[in-house]
């Protein structure tokens, strides 16, 4: 029984390479969602009181955004690998670092605008990539940027 959208006499004829090369873009960006997820969450955990509230705002827009990404790989038939990549232990490693030296508090903006410039970008590949879940993707990338906006006078 086939696994995506495509029509069924279609659906068996399309191979695990056809599929990545269909939704490259977008497995890119769920990882690097889920790679933010893994960083905030610790940023969560060792931020100091009066920042971690953005933080968590950031854990939890990327939470929801790897869940819908996951359901949109799901939808065409690829499996979204759960524990993103090797990148989210990079960044929980690093937040953990930081953290043991100085305190992670509205100085670390610098660095998560940084970060959440290749999340972006890795939206534009999907949007240009998936013409027909565009829109979808496109509203998503317009809620990072509005929190990235929310969050324009902090560090």
């Amino acid at each position: 029984m086939p696994t995506n959208n495509l029509p069924l006499a279609l659906a068996d004829t399309v191979t695990p390479v056809d599929r990545f090369e269909r939704t490259s873009a977008l497995v890119a960006l769920y990882d690097r969602s889920v790679d933010s997820v893994k960083g905030y969450k610790t940023m969560v955990e060792k931020s100091e009181p009066a920042f971690r509230e953005i933080a968590e705002r950031f854990h939890a827009l990327h939470a929801m955004h790897a869940d819908r990404l996951g359901a949109l790989l799901f939808d065409q038939g690829v499996m979204p690998e759960p524990d993103g990549t090797v990148m989210g232990m990079v960044n929980q490693a690093a937040v953990s670092l930081r953290a043991f030296f100085d305190d992670i508090d509205e100085d670390v903006m610098d660095q998560v605008r940084s970060g959440e410039d290749w999340v972006l970008k890795a939206f534009d590949d999907a949007i240009a990539e998936q013409a027909g879940a565009g829109p979808v993707l496109q509203a998503m990338r317009t809620e990072l940027t509005t929190l990235l906006a929310d969050t324009r006078g902090l560090g």
